[in-house]
């Protein structure tokens, strides 16, 4: 039995590598996550507020646990927020969206419909990733109230001090 040496000029060389390290073209291509109805779905978080969203090309009307937009969250503020991920993908009034949300606060809940949203968007539109990352829309903001501990008055608070 003799042996056989061979040189390798680089790792494309070694024997495997060619189907080990390269993806199939249709895994390098984000595909869309769509249902059969034909809508993505995401959940948004934002503090205790929990976001389901469904999102599916239409004429922009949003609708929050069966009411409009304009209804639930009466604030122009909490409907800006919301609307921020279709101006960053250019998308405005192209998406019918459908949310049911609970939990929290306005504000809170306003959050969780903006990135379960912003989630949706990827879902739908795989191109549309990088711009609503770059913007800080698919992080989801892990800050929540921190519970109150026993011998304090609040989570950190001390109890007033009596000298007597």
């Amino acid at each position: 039995m003799a042996q056989v040496t061979t040189t390798l000029t680089s790792l494309k060389d070694l024997p495997g590598a060619a189907t080990a390290g390269t993806a199939p073209a249709s895994e390098a291509v984000a595909q869309p996550k769509i249902g059969a109805d034909g809508r993505a779905y995401a959940t948004g978080k934002r503090k205790d507020a929990v976001a389901r969203v469904w999102i599916k090309p239409g004429s922009g009307k949003i609708t929050v646990n069966d009411r409009a937009i304009e209804v639930y969250f009466a604030r122009p503020v909490l409907r800006m927020m919301i609307n921020q991920p279709f101006e960053i993908a250019a998308r405005e009034n192209q998406y019918d969206v459908l949310v049911t949300v609970n939990g929290g606060g306005l504000s809170g809940q306003a959050g969780a419909v903006r990135h379960g949203i912003s989630k949706a968007l990827t879902y739908f539109e795989p191109t549309l990733r990088p711009p609503l990352k770059a913007a800080g829309f698919l992080t989801r903001d892990a800050r929540v109230v921190e519970r109150k501990k026993y011998g304090r008055a609040k989570a950190r608070r001390s109890f007033q001090f009596s000298k007597r």
